[in-house]
């Protein structure tokens, strides 16, 4: 028997890049351009450099690690930081970023002053609070705050954004993006000036630009589900031409016997302080694979087989085998979703493994 080790991802960098590929050209047909968010893959440079080979030349992290990661593997791109910086670490957002995205004066004015101390120009874009309740400036404030970030030394500010369907699963629909659309038109007017970047959302804006007829300002939007998992995120529907399985998480059965359904005994908590309940279906064929919560996500996890995953502890997954008489070393492939991929590439319990075709 031949052993690989496992817990395993196994990237298919050719389907990423074929997924980045098709997104530029699709979202590009009406003017649109694309981010590609490298968080999921935690600035892997391998990834990152399949992205810019598929013509995105832009890439955008929440991490200044995972920048720094990518520049000193020599990844060419502007890179842009995603999430709103951290007071502490204004100096290294200056220093590794060409853009961050931005909601408080007080860091902006923070990033002036590293910015004129490191004689670097830095670019923000200033998100807008449209209703997801994560972050951003509410509209009202925009304007105060745009007359003064323009006045601020090593500050150029490039654009205006917003997020949505992330905290608050709020709809990026017709009429958040003509809102958008009109608070770009009135900065513009107002300050004499024309927005570099429009950014409407992410992967959840694919419903509303299949749809709209007209995009009105936004040109830009920042991709990463669509890339990685090939498909939208406010249902988790495919889009059509792409790959859904880049991503392959492989594990490795390291007990099966058949044994009861239901645990006997008095029952407590488990754990994770839960008490847990089962379905007695009587003696059941019970397998055990070698990853757990510490590694990934579990119920983000769906199997290529025909099995039933149980539940977890921290380092096994229990599954019903059913009618598949899996055996000790077999190893058992899952799907995953967002946040089941997020946790696994995080992990330094799970091997990357790189395959490239399609």
């Amino acid at each position: 028997m031949i052993f690989m080790t496992t817990p395993r991802i196994d990237i298919n960098i050719a389907k990423i890049a074929h997924n980045a590929k098709e997104l530029k050209k699709l979202y590009g047909s009406k003017g649109v351009g694309v981010i590609g968010v490298t968080k999921m893959g935690c600035g892997d440079p391998n990834i990152a450099n399949a992205i810019i080979k598929s013509g995105i030349s832009v890439l955008a992290d929440s991490k200044i690690a995972n920048i720094r990661r990518m520049r000193d593997a020599g990844v060419k791109a502007q890179f842009v930081l995603l999430r709103t910086p951290i007071p502490s670490q204004v100096e290294d957002v200056v220093r590794y970023t060409d853009i961050s995205l931005n909601s408080e004066l007080s860091v902006i004015k923070a990033l002036s002053k590293s910015a004129v101390k490191q004689d670097i120009t830095h670019k923000i874009i200033l998100m807008v609070e449209l209703g997801d309740l994560r972050e951003g400036v509410m509209p009202s404030d925009l304007e105060d705050i745009v007359r003064e970030v323009i006045e601020l030394g090593g500050i150029e500010f490039v654009g205006i954004g917003t997020n949505l369907a992330c905290f608050g699963g709020i709809k990026p629909d017709e009429e958040k993006m003509g809102h958008l659309s009109s608070i770009a038109r009135d900065v513009e007017e107002k300050f004499k000036l024309t927005l570099e970047f429009v950014s409407g959302g992410n992967s959840a804006n694919y419903s509303w630009f299949i749809s709209t007829e007209d995009i009105g300002r936004i040109n830009n939007l920042r991709l990463g589900e669509s890339i990685y998992l090939g498909c939208e995120s406010l249902y988790r529907k495919p889009i059509p031409g792409l790959f859904t399985d880049a991503f392959t998480l492989v594990t490795e059965v390291i007990e099966s016997k058949i044994k009861p359904s239901v645990p006997y005994g008095e029952v407590c908590q488990d754990a994770f302080g839960n008490v847990p309940v089962f379905q007695n279906h009587g003696q059941i064929r019970r397998a055990i694979l070698g990853v757990g919560l510490q590694d990934v996500l579990v119920s983000g996890l769906t199997p290529r087989l025909d099995i039933d995953i149980l539940g977890a502890s921290s380092d096994h997954t229990i599954i019903n085998a059913k009618q598949i008489d899996l055996k000790v070393g077999d190893e058992v492939e899952f799907d995953l979703n967002y946040g089941a991929l997020l946790l696994a590439m995080t992990s330094p319990y799970v091997i990357k493994k790189y395959v490239d075709y399609i």
